[in-house]
């Protein structure tokens, strides 16, 4: 009998040290720990939705303390009173906000404090009187089910008030791309004539390049002059601005010699041309371009008119520009027009370049006799 009492005694003992380490976690976590506690009620104008005793109060994303009760106003049924124990030194003012919280997708709602005018004194509950009482907003409480709800409701509403617009802006989308679908062979030719005439569409890969020859003009003045020449940059259209070959129709239109250029822009190659011709007829002590500061004696200007190649019966390939001389006082002394032309022999990028070089060395061969009988 004395060791079954025992027992007993022993059983009974673990019993109520098991109900009081539960009551002690129990206590700890609904009162939020043994420091001292002010209490506040905040009312909610609308559902707190998962909100349970025990959750977590934060301010300004601090945790301050624990919510100890849930309680509906019997008085109106849309308001729902939270009472929350939080830290004393928590700075609550009459316009604090209140509202629900939740961390993440899978987090427990809590309740979230912020703001409050500093120069408003801090609100607390006198001894023996009932907390003091926060006003949550309206929205306060809403959680993302109902707001996605209202955003839902909002969108239907407005396809339901435009629902005529929007059936019309569909037939006309219809009607419009079976226009484009009937007329698909002609969209894709507007696109390769674009392509030909701008050098777009897919990138093909660098282009052959192509030069002139600059000609060798004999020249035998009877005494050679201590003069400089400089041979300024081009001026021309922008049409001819361009490393492309230039291919005119007989009705006026422009298009490009497919897979050919010019090694610089058309201007440029011919400038750098002119330069090496007189250079090679040898009759002036320098030749240069204005960057390359020589002393200015003379001045060839070049203005050019067209470089290109002219379909016809047969095509043919012509140059045409008008060349100035002036002096050191910015008198023009002599001005001439110069061309070339000769014959294509075939559409293609080696015969065509033959070609437009045979032109040019016609018209620079002009150029240099011009300029040393001028100067």
């Amino acid at each position: 009998m004395e060791t079954r009492a025992r027992y007993v005694l022993v059983g009974l003992f673990v019993l109520v040290a098991s109900l009081a380490g539960f009551g002690f976690v129990y206590w700890l976590h609904a009162t939020g720990g043994l420091g001292e506690r002010a209490a506040y009620r905040v009312r909610f104008e609308n559902t707190v939705s998962g909100l349970r005793t025990g959750a977590a109060v934060s301010f300004n994303g601090i945790r301050v303390g624990e919510v100890t009760n849930l309680q509906l106003n019997a008085e109106n049924p849309h308001q729902v009173f939270v009472t929350i124990a939080i830290d004393p030194w928590t700075p609550i003012r009459a316009d604090t906000q209140a509202r629900i919280d939740v961390q993440g997708l899978m987090g427990s709602p809590s309740v979230n404090l912020s703001g409050g005018s500093p120069n408003l004194p801090v609100l607390k509950a006198s001894q023996g009187e009932p907390p003091p009482v926060l006003i949550a907003d309206a929205a306060a409480g809403q959680d993302l089910t109902q707001s996605a709800r209202a955003v839902l409701g909002r969108i239907d509403k407005i396809l339901a008030e435009n629902s005529d617009s929007l059936h019309d802006a569909i037939a006309n989308f219809d009607t419009f791309s079976g226009a484009l679908a009937r007329n698909s062979k002609g969209i894709d030719g507007i696109v390769a004539g674009l392509e030909k005439t701008f050098g777009g569409g897919a990138s093909k890969g660098p282009l052959p390049t192509y030069d002139l020859t600059a000609p060798h003009v004999a020249v035998a003045p009877s005494k050679k002059p201590g003069k400089e020449l400089v041979v300024a940059d081009p001026t021309t259209l922008v049409r001819n601005d361009t490393q492309r070959i230039i291919v005119v129709a007989s009705d006026g239109q422009s298009s490009f010699l497919d897979n050919a250029q010019w090694a610089d822009s058309a201007p440029k190659v011919i400038q750098a041309k002119i330069i090496q011709s007189l250079e090679n007829a040898n009759f002036l002590a320098g030749v240069g371009r204005p960057s390359d500061n020589l002393t200015t004696d003379y001045q060839l200007l070049v203005d050019l008119h067209s470089f290109q190649i002219s379909l016809g019966s047969p095509p043919k390939a012509t140059i045409e520009f008008m060349a100035k001389i002036v002096g050191q006082n910015g008198r023009i002394i002599d001005a001439r027009l110069f061309s070339g032309e000769a014959p294509v022999a075939a559409m293609d990028p080696v015969a065509a370049t033959e070609a437009l070089n045979q032109a040019f060395m016609q018209a620079a061969t002009q150029l240099v006799q011009w300029t040393a009988q001028k100067i």
